[in-house]
């Protein structure tokens, strides 16, 4: 939809106007403010301000359709049948696939799917006009793995806060190693790091370190150290 033109005595009036004849609210408006308008000396000269208003860009249907198409293109190569929902989630668009084939698309702890996703994100905003991030699941798979790994992380830092060593976990696509950083990201108690090359990378969790026992004891000789005016180092006056 092109800009619409509004003029009010002032820039809130026609900001106003604008919210009534496109029925939105002005937060789901584009407004560019053209003229703020002036009052005049004594009533003369007086000019309306003027602004050019138009809805916000939303997620559109001839997106969705597009980004469905390239996937349902991609099935129907590989001959996995298959049916795909397209939804707008959050300015994202989401595909599900609803498949007898799912544990095919989803491979080897989501490896297959990742990749699809990744090649569906390529060619859709290479081609279209707009620009989207598509994210692409089968049977909620992407929620129950970031349960599962959340579980992991949190047991994870368990061992490494009771032990006092660094616990490691397996050999994680980078997908699924962003999952553990952020499950323990509020813990003070411990700290995470990717380590390894390729696909063998695995995150390490290692506990914060406490005082140490020598600088506790540093400590506590201090506050007992006996000052000169009390010999008996007893703090007492």
């Amino acid at each position: 939809m092109s800009a619409m033109e509004i003029e009010g005595k002032s820039v809130e009036e026609a900001i106003e106007m604008a919210c009534q004849r496109l029925s939105l609210p002005a937060d789901q408006l584009e407004i560019e403010i053209v003229s703020h308008g002036s009052s005049g000396i004594f009533g003369i000269g007086t000019r309306n301000a003027k602004i050019l208003v138009s809805p916000k860009e939303t997620g559109d249907a001839a997106s969705l359709e597009e980004a469905k198409e390239i996937l349902e293109n991609i099935l129907t190569h590989i001959q996995i049948p298959a049916t795909v929902e397209a939804n707008w989630v959050e300015n994202r668009i989401r595909l599900d696939i609803s498949s007898n084939g799912s544990g095919l698309l989803i491979g080897k702890r989501g490896q297959t799917l990742h990749s699809l996703q990744f090649i569906v994100n390529k060619m859709f905003n290479r081609r279209g006009s707009k620009k989207a991030h598509i994210i692409i699941d089968t049977e909620n798979y992407r929620e129950r793995r970031r349960q599962a790994l959340t579980e992991v992380a949190l047991n994870l830092a368990n061992r490494a806060k009771k032990s006092g060593r660094p616990a490691t976990s397996s050999p994680l696509s980078a997908y699924d190693r962003r999952i553990i950083h952020l499950a323990v990201k509020d813990d003070r108690q411990v700290r995470t790091k990717s380590k390894g090359d390729g696909a063998l990378r695995k995150v390490v969790v290692f506990p914060v370190k406490k005082e140490t026992s020598s600088r506790k004891r540093s400590n506590r000789h201090h506050s007992t150290t006996r000052s000169p005016s009390d010999p008996s180092g007893s703090g007492e006056k």
